[in-house]
């Protein structure tokens, strides 16, 4: 009996503890009045929009993702919510593009075409139009101990080098921009490099040329282009075998000039981040955030890759978080902190959306308390295909101690998810972490919790489409999103950054 007792008195302590641990402010029944609007149905009518035909997969800088946005800010309008940009809806950014207008080399009566004999990064390579002699340098390497430079004047001059290193060297020496380097500290003004493998360039993937040409910068004056050829080419353009050529065997000098043809097309994008306001009351000044990116890949070998899951989940989540934070609004259920209702655009190249945004914030860092990112929320991943009741959380604990207790009592108390953290392990080979927009506001200092469902066999395929998308899970998973994020815009204390794990 005694022993009875303690054991009684033991759960009794115990469970005062953990309610001592957090007293959640949220009235329960308020709070499931409004979340009980975002349903399997209405989720379904968003994401059908947003990742149907007529978005042609959301790429950023597109008409589909123009689309996308105002398709978003209608949304954000019919809400009730407020232009969260000093009056408007968007957060325009620049974004550079380069695409290729002419790409060839040219020795004597012979040219060589970009993507079929030789192949150049669009964004790292200078426009450049020049005929130079060519001379060979070896594996184009200066170390102590090896010299393939030694006796070689290469001034105004092309260098050809062939592809890797020596095996007694380090792999770092055989990195092609510390080729170029080397080249260009001697005064080559190209570097041309062998690369093993005549077919090579024939398999090329022009959508990966496609995709890398947008970039946030466009500075290359200073770069010396790196080219790279096949054997063949290197043999034809140098007068020797290709048969020799693939060991890296070539004449020390070309008999004629090569003419190097490089010229690109600039092009300024302005994608968007687009933004709701939700004003609050006498807490107002500080701000809950809830993003997602609304950008895709696009339309890929004339293929729409529609981004059901990714991101378009994510998106239909914070549209329909913010039809619920508004209605409450108007029936005088106003949160005490200002809530931001962000998409960004930008973050298949990159997270580049977000990380504008963090650098040219609209509201103060300083007063921004956390951010709720949702990337990915409405499949199954293949751990839980035989227990679907999941969702992982990423981030909660790592700068602050009180927001993993406040996100479990939200599940307890509403949704009833099994939480699970194993992306959250900084061990983890995946590093989810570090890899969706939330990412972009820990790094300032600020707390974040990443919400996931995992990937799949769609993953960035054409066939993430809206008819695999598991809306009930969606659903549920954005109320546990809408239900946190009521909690933290009303507790009395604003939530502490204790912990520095970023």
């Amino acid at each position: 009996m005694r022993l009875l007792a303690t054991i009684v008195c033991f759960l009794f302590l115990a469970s005062a503890n953990a309610q001592k641990a957090y007293q959640p402010v949220t009235n329960k029944t308020i709070a499931s009045r409004y979340g009980a609007m975002i349903t399997p149905e209405s989720a379904r009518k968003q994401l059908s929009v947003i990742a149907g035909e007529t978005m042609e997969g959301r790429e950023t800088g597109t008409r589909g993702q123009e689309r996308a946005a105002a398709y978003i800010i209608s949304q954000f309008k019919e809400a009730g919510l407020q232009p969260g940009v000093e009056g408007t809806w968007e957060q325009h950014y620049p974004l550079y593009r380069d695409s290729l207008e002419t790409g060839t080399l040219t020795s004597g009566d012979r040219t060589f075409h970009f993507g079929l004999d030789f192949y150049a990064g669009i964004q790292e390579t200078p426009d450049i139009d020049i005929s130079a002699d060519i001379v060979y340098a070896g594996y184009g390497i200066i170390s102590p101990e090896h010299n393939d430079y030694k006796g070689l004047d290469v001034k105004d001059k092309i260098v050809i080098v062939r592809e890797g290193a020596p095996a007694t060297m380090s792999r770092e020496k055989a990195n092609p921009t510390e080729k170029a380097a080397v080249a260009a500290f001697r005064g080559a003004r190209a570097l041309l490099v062998v690369s093993k493998g005549a077919n090579r360039f024939r398999a090329l993937d022009q959508h990966y040329i496609r995709k890398t040409d947008i970039y946030r910068t466009r500075d290359t004056s200073s770069r010396t282009g790196i080219y790279y050829i096949t054997p063949a080419t290197a043999a034809f353009i140098m007068g020797g075998d290709s048969l020799q050529a693939e060991k890296g065997i070539l004449p020390q000098t070309s008999a004629r000039p090569l003419h190097i043809v490089f010229h690109k097309k600039d092009l300024t994008l302005w994608p968007s981040n687009v933004l709701g306001y939700l004003e609050g009351t006498d807490k107002k000044d500080e701000i809950v955030f809830v993003t997602a990116h609304y950008d895709h890949l696009g339309i890929v070998d004339g293929q729409i890759h529609f981004g059901a899951d990714d991101d378009g989940s994510g998106t239909t989540a914070v549209i329909e978080m913010a039809k619920a934070f508004g209605k409450a609004a108007k029936d005088g259920y106003r949160p005490r902190r200002s809530i931001v209702f962000m998409t960004v655009s930008g973050e298949e190249k990159g997270l580049l959306g977000s990380a504008y945004y963090t650098a040219n914030p609209v509201y103060p860092l300083a007063n921004t308390i956390v951010d709720l990112n949702i990337d990915m929320i409405g499949r199954v991943d293949p751990e839980h295909e035989h227990d679907t009741n999941y969702v992982y959380l990423i981030g909660d604990n790592k700068l602050s101690s009180a927001l993993r207790p406040i996100s479990e009592n939200a599940n307890n108390t509403f949704t009833g998810f099994q939480l699970d953290y194993k992306y959250n392990d900084p061990n983890d080979p995946h590093q989810f972490y570090y890899r969706s927009d939330h990412y972009n506001f820990a790094s300032h200092g600020i707390p974040v919790i990443f919400y996931f469902n995992g990937t799949h066999a769609d993953y960035h395929k054409p066939t993430d489409t809206v008819d695999k998308i598991n809306f009930n899970l969606l659903a549920r998973r954005a109320q546990l999103v809408f239900y946190t994020a009521w909690e933290l815009a009303n507790k009395p204390v604003r939530l502490p950054v204790d912990r520095n794990e970023r």
